[in-house]
């Protein structure tokens, strides 16, 4: 299975950059909601949807780790025993959001992916020394709910519920062999030097539930153009620091390059992505 999704971007963003007005920013709103615009908050960092949107955002993302931990046990080779190999990946994804009321939204995200782990060196299980597979990834859907709309004195109050799709049962370093569910909740608040926002969440599979991802974030509209990004996320044993940059063609389209920074040994090292959004409709 050949996975394209650079090639198909390029093409699709340069026809939307001559076929597409630009009217930036047209509509006035709160000095709060400078940075980000009103709407509800999707899992796209820094981007909204509101009554009406459709959202539509290809993107192509790699994966690089030159210590992933790895048990042979879990991808099928009988070891049950924690080792450390080279992994890279690269993944194809399509995401749609969509705002059902002024309150409510629904996001689905599908990808297609390929990966390959370098088996360790001290590994004696029967794993072979390049393990390598492609195929359908990870499918989720995910319900955001505006709890409390940000005003001038006090925050927006928004939750979200996951639900994260078993898929390649049978390819097990690609795929996942159970349904996870996210619950989770947080506060977005804009001021003068931007939007800062905090979200935790508790995560239920393979019969257990736990603290789930939690994330600190800042964005910033620095210009008609440009917004910036910066963001925290961890769980348990894993945390990583995302930068992005996001570059507005006009107010229905914008390209957002996005690089994911590994900082303990348990995340992976680096994770760039690209990608562009297209809005339909709604605002």
């Amino acid at each position: 299975m050949k996975i394209r999704p650079l090639r198909f971007l390029s093409l699709f963003t340069l026809s939307l950059l001559y076929a597409v007005p630009s009217s930036l920013f047209a509509q006035e709103v709160p000095s709060y909601l400078r940075d980000r615009g009103p709407g509800i908050q999707t899992s796209i960092f820094g981007t909204c949807v509101t009554r009406g949107e459709l959202l539509v955002s290809p993107f192509v993302e790699y994966y690089a780790d030159h210590n992933f931990e790895y048990k042979p046990a879990e991808l099928g080779y009988g070891l049950e025993q924690d080792f450390r190999g080279k992994y890279r990946a690269t993944e194809g994804l399509l995401f749609l959001g969509y705002g059902v009321t002024d309150r409510l939204a629904i996001e689905v995200e599908a990808a297609v992916i390929k990966a390959t782990l370098t088996k360790s060196p001290k590994d004696p299980s029967p794993m072979p020394a390049k393990l390598s597979q492609s195929g359908q990834g990870d499918m989720q859907m995910q319900l955001d709910y505006l709890l409390s709309k940000e005003s001038a004195t006090r925050p927006a109050v928004f939750s979200y519920f996951e639900v994260d799709f078993p898929s390649n049962r049978r390819k097990l370093l690609i795929g996942s062999t159970g349904y996870e569910l996210i619950a989770g909740a947080g506060l977005t608040r804009g001021f003068r030097w931007g939007t800062v926002t905090g979200r935790a969440s508790f995560s239920h599979g393979d019969g257990k539930t736990e603290f789930g991802e939690w994330a600190f974030e800042y964005l910033k509209r620095v210009s008609s153009r440009w917004r910036v990004y910066a963001g925290v996320e961890g769980t348990q044993d894993e945390l990583e620091l995302n930068l992005q940059a996001q570059w507005h063609i006009n107010d229905r389209v914008y390209v957002r390059l996005n690089n994911g920074f590994g900082l303990t040994s348990k995340t992976v090292d680096l994770a760039p992505d690209l990608g562009i959004v297209f809005s339909l409709g709604g605002r």
